[in-house]
């Protein structure tokens, strides 16, 4: 395909969506009530599938704004918000689907609650606990996960404070630890606040620098080899077989450095792979400013609160069977990064389809065996 048939494509692509030239179309209503916790990808493909044939669905959303990840994890330039926004509207609109913001299950309403209330209910909750490295000076200011620093730019635009009311810190120096999609997206966006604002920090340093801090090698960098190529064409800095040991602080409690170790890969376990081991004697420090955590995520506890027999998993996750969404509590399926830990969009979408296929069957007969 060439560009002018990407162009097209986009044309024909932005065409629809702004005119709703393919409006979806729902069932006649089978009188059946779905609850859809989270309006994440996999929440909002399972509830569209739903809604298409004809379930009445409701969404639970714990943000004042539906999308999930989409809205608060994928920067503007790689996902743009209008296109989501589009997609939630249609679903609304064309379908009926009910969408409740500032619901958050676990608290507002627990699980149990809404299987008195609901035929079947859908979790798509994501998994948006953070996770850091027990290290000194992890609670200095400018300390981040990649969570809150991707919410703060993507969601509650804080880089236009005082305009919006939750500022986002702007290093001039920032250090992303990991080297994951998340590590990328984060070294980005923060490459492109200080671009934003200019060169400069207010003490005579014209110097600015975004460095990706992985211990690992270039081979084993987890993300995608298209966000890698881009950060690096961007001037993202990435310091390979590197470990941070501590965070450094002024007496204000404010970050002005970090002190890491140089690494290098060990002999291959059983599974082939080569952990990487720490260099006697090669501690060094760096320059920064801000410091954002990219190391994974878990799913937020909380759902599991008034949740009698859903199981979950050692890793924090909602056991669940891949092909079918079921989880070991009747009446509920679950799908996406509740399910599986951090994944891809495509993969949640993935998990709410396969999992509104199976509540269908449920729902229009009640015998049909979730066992």
């Amino acid at each position: 395909m060439d560009g002018d048939d990407l162009l097209l494509e986009r044309f024909v692509g932005d065409f629809a969506l702004r005119e709703n030239a393919c409006p979806p179309v729902a069932a006649p209503p089978t009188g059946r009530k779905v609850a859809v916790v989270g309006s994440g990808p996999a929440g909002l493909t399972c509830a569209v599938d739903l809604a298409k044939l004809g379930h009445k669905v409701t969404i639970f959303e714990s943000l004042h704004l539906p999308g999930g990840v989409l809205i608060y994890g994928i920067p503007e330039f790689r996902l743009p918000k209008s296109i989501i926004n589009s997609e939630i509207r249609t679903a609304v609109e064309f379908l009926g689907i009910e969408l409740l913001t500032d619901h958050v299950i676990g608290n507002t309403y627990t699980l149990d609650e809404l299987l008195e209330e609901y035929d079947a209910v859908f979790l798509g909750t994501g998994a948006g606990l953070p996770s850091f490295m027990r290290i000194p000076g992890i609670n200095l200011n400018g300390v981040m996960s990649a969570n809150e620093f991707l919410t703060r730019v993507n969601l509650m635009k804080g880089y236009k404070f005082p305009d919006y009311d939750t500022p986002v810190k702007t290093g001039r120096h920032v250090a992303v630890i990991g080297a994951g999609n998340v590590a990328m997206d984060s070294a980005r966006s923060a490459k492109r606040l200080q671009m934003l604002y200019g060169p400069g920090d207010g003490n005579g340093s014209q110097h600015s620098d975004v460095h990706v801090v992985y211990r690992r090698s270039r081979a084993e960098v987890p993300a995608r080899e298209e966000e890698f190529h881009h950060a690096v064409e961007e001037g993202v800095i990435f310091d390979f077989l590197t470990n941070p040991v501590a965070i450094l602080g002024d007496e204000k409690g404010n970050v002005t450095g970090m002190r890491c170790i140089r690494m290098e890969l060990g002999e291959p376990d059983a599974s082939g792979r080569r952990s990487p081991v720490p260099i006697e004697g090669s501690e060094f420090e760096m320059v920064v400013d801000t410091v954002i955590f990219a190391l994974g995520t878990s799913p937020n506890p909380i759902v599991f609160t008034g949740a009698q027999g859903l199981e979950r998993s050692r890793h924090g996750t909602v056991v669940a069977d891949p092909e079918t969404g079921r989880t070991k509590l009747a009446g509920v399926w679950a799908g996406g990064d509740v399910v599986t830990g951090a994944a891809t969009v495509i993969s949640a979408m993935g998990a709410g389809k396969r999992a509104a296929a199976d509540m269908h069957k449920f729902l229009v007969d009640p015998a049909f065996d979730v066992g």
